[in-house]
């Protein structure tokens, strides 16, 4: 069977979108650097900031961030060196492991997200207009829930 080949239309919004991506996050991630965290120590001290009491189970960290559980503990230990977050047992399931945010990163997190909100509105918020923002967030939405649709290992995405 010959291989329905994307047309240039497909393949110029396709090789556009990846591309954009991509480099959306190498320049936020490359000022994120500069306040001394990395994207994936931003992620998670963000989730982490966000929820209620600074803490959050390690299984509902991965299904927030939609990384794999790997990624998470190996990310998770890194950080837990660095004393920004801990792990301590879940004292309503003794099977799970409570990944918490710690002053260290409190402060972490609050020293780079000013500069990293304002790297966000520069490089993406202020390029599209109130509509266009609204379709990018309508589109994005569809291909979202057309994956969790069609994907039973897919696991939701949060914040990136």
């Amino acid at each position: 069977m010959e291989p329905n080949w994307l047309s240039p239309r497909e393949d110029r919004a396709w090789r556009a979108f990846m591309h954009a991506h991509h480099q959306l996050v190498v320049h936020l991630n490359r000022g994120l650097q500069e306040s001394g965290l990395s994207g994936a120590d931003y992620e998670i001290l963000a989730v982490l900031s966000g929820h209620d009491g600074d803490r959050m189970t390690a299984h509902d960290l991965c299904n927030t961030l939609g990384w794999e559980k790997s990624r998470v503990s190996h990310q998770v230990r890194r950080m837990q060196k660095d004393g920004m977050i801990s792990r301590e047992p879940n004292p309503d399931d003794a099977r799970s492991t409570m990944v918490c945010l710690l002053p260290a990163g409190r402060t972490a997190i609050e020293k780079a997200a000013p500069e990293h909100v304002a790297d966000v509105r520069r490089k993406f918020i202020d390029v599209l207009t109130p509509a266009e923002l609204d379709m990018f967030a309508a589109l994005n939405e569809r291909i979202l829930q057309h994956l969790a649709e069609n994907d039973d290992s897919a696991v939701e995405g949060g914040p990136t």
